[in-house]
């Protein structure tokens, strides 16, 4: 089976990393094509051996963008195309519908229209989805909360499986020597309580709460791992608060594979210097950084988190949920600063999330979306495909 992956972007997201370790572990031939944004994750799809194609879109209105995704879908002789994130999926099922394959399938690792968006999707969008939705065999979600999103688009329920995404837990294995080295790189003592976070610089991550907790805790040391149009204002905050000698913004990290640069430039080695993970989010679709600090071994705080709200309270012992404000936040990490560094056993939810899982559940879908073509998976025929103009969708990231 010939497999071409279409995703909106590989800047260092969650999505984009996932999708180069769901690459490593698809017992199939994959090629991958980037409408935009060809970034530090496209770099290491190349380097594993799977290709990967820079579409230039220059926007969703592009005119040549259709035309060459179609002519690159059919010059692969793909047997099933798999798109990924809301922008691909709306332009990858339509090409590969004019492109002649008849075999697609969708992941959502987000949708719009959440809490904490800037930019609510319009009437036209959802109406645009929900008719390039039909085009496909099928549509994947990250987790309860996706589906129900996509089930509140009007996307019936037959057409949506849910598979969550994975995580290798070998890779995020605690080792105390991993804590030492990338807390001496990074100028860090032996006894200093370091508070972490993972994700991108964005208002919905709620990063400014977490600013607010570690400026209230003077012994409080804060590693933030990611970039985005927050970035300054975040530095600007930790000046006002008089913490920015305690703060570190230490950028975009590799977190899908081992990588063989110094420990803390992946973010194994980067969970590994912390003492307690937060996640402040005001809105996630799975909360994949939390479970990676799970299999760490990490005692993690956090507000939304699906990954581990959709679990059974036993899954995840070492995960508390805890509101959105700087003082509750403060004092519980007043508490984890009392109690001193410890790890905790590895959860049964890291197991639950295993890559191997996944990729298993994934080819499952693949090996009858095949077999059975557009209808197979979904819920009657595919309707024709749309020649409107595309309106604007919400969030050029996505």
């Amino acid at each position: 089976m010939r497999v071409l992956h279409i995703i909106t972007g590989l800047g260092a997201g969650a999505a984009e990393q996932q999708l180069r370790l769901l690459l490593r572990h698809l017992p199939v031939r994959c090629d991958v094509v980037t409408l935009t944004d060809p970034g530090a994750v496209a770099h290491g799809i190349r380097a594993d051996g799977t290709p990967v194609t820079h579409l230039g879109m220059g926007g969703d209105r592009d005119p040549t963008a259709l035309p060459r995704l179609v002519r690159t879908i059919r010059a692969g002789g793909y047997d099933l195309v798999h798109t990924h994130l809301t922008r691909a999926c709306v332009h990858g099922r339509i090409a590969a519908r004019l492109a002649g394959v008849t075999a697609v399938i969708a992941t959502e690792h987000t949708l719009g229209g959440a809490r904490g968006t800037s930019r609510p999707p319009t009437a036209a969008t959802r109406g645009l989805y929900r008719a390039t939705e039909r085009l496909g065999s099928a549509t994947v979600a990250v987790s309860a909360a996706v589906a129900d999103r996509l089930r509140a688009w009007g996307v019936p329920s037959s057409r949506v499986h849910l598979i969550p995404h994975g995580i290798d837990a070998r890779h995020f294995r605690f080792e105390p020597g991993a804590r030492a080295a990338a807390r001496a790189r990074l100028g860090l003592q032996p006894g200093d309580f370091v508070v972490g976070g993972v994700g991108r610089l964005v208002p919905r991550k709620r990063y400014d709460l977490l600013l607010r907790a570690v400026a209230d805790v003077p012994e409080a040391r804060l590693l933030l791992v990611g970039d985005g149009p927050e970035r300054h204002r975040l530095r600007a905050l930790a000046v006002r608060l008089g913490a920015a000698d305690r703060v570190r913004l230490l950028g975009e990290r590799d977190g899908a594979v081992e990588t063989a640069g110094d420990p803390p430039a992946d973010i194994p080695a980067l969970l590994a210097a912390m003492d307690v993970f937060v996640s402040p989010s005001s809105d996630e679709a799975f909360g994949l950084a939390v479970v990676e600090a799970l299999a760490t071994g990490l005692p993690v705080l956090y507000t939304v988190c699906p990954a581990v709200d959709e679990l059974p309270p036993d899954a995840a012992p070492g995960a508390r949920r805890i509101a959105a404000d700087p003082a509750a936040l403060a004092a519980a990490l007043r508490d984890h600063a009392a109690t001193g560094p410890r790890r905790l056993p590895v959860p049964p939810a890291v197991e639950r999330y295993a890559i191997q899982r996944t990729a298993h559940r994934l080819m499952a879908l693949y090996d009858r979306t095949a077999a059975h073509g557009p209808a197979g998976c979904g819920n009657g025929p595919a309707p024709a495909v749309p020649h409107r103009p595309f309106p604007a969708l919400s969030d050029p990231k996505r």
